[in-house]
């Protein structure tokens, strides 16, 4: 189990990002949370299998089809256990 970092800027809030970001990450089996950060950037941590990951991450290069990502920062480590299901705060 590993744990993957996403920070996405764009166009990526008021976009359903947020929304679609938990039901892609819930279709790949995935724990974590995503949140909308001051700087209009989104940040997404999830754990899992590192397949998984990577799909999700492929995913957050484009979004949903309302979004625009300019720019995608992405960090790998180890899985904390922290999260129990993959959700979102605001």
């Amino acid at each position: 189990m590993q744990r993957l970092e996403i920070t996405v800027w764009g166009r990526v809030q008021g976009v359903a990002f947020r929304w679609h970001t938990c039901a892609r990450a819930r279709q790949l089996g995935l724990v974590g949370r995503v949140r909308n950060r001051p700087d209009g950037s989104v940040r997404i941590v999830a754990e899992g299998p590192r397949e998984a990951l990577e799909a999700l991450a492929a995913w957050a290069l484009r979004g949903p089809d309302r979004a625009r990502v300019d720019r995608r920062e992405l960090t790998w480590g180890e899985a904390t256990g922290t999260f129990g299901e993959f959700g979102s705060d605001g």
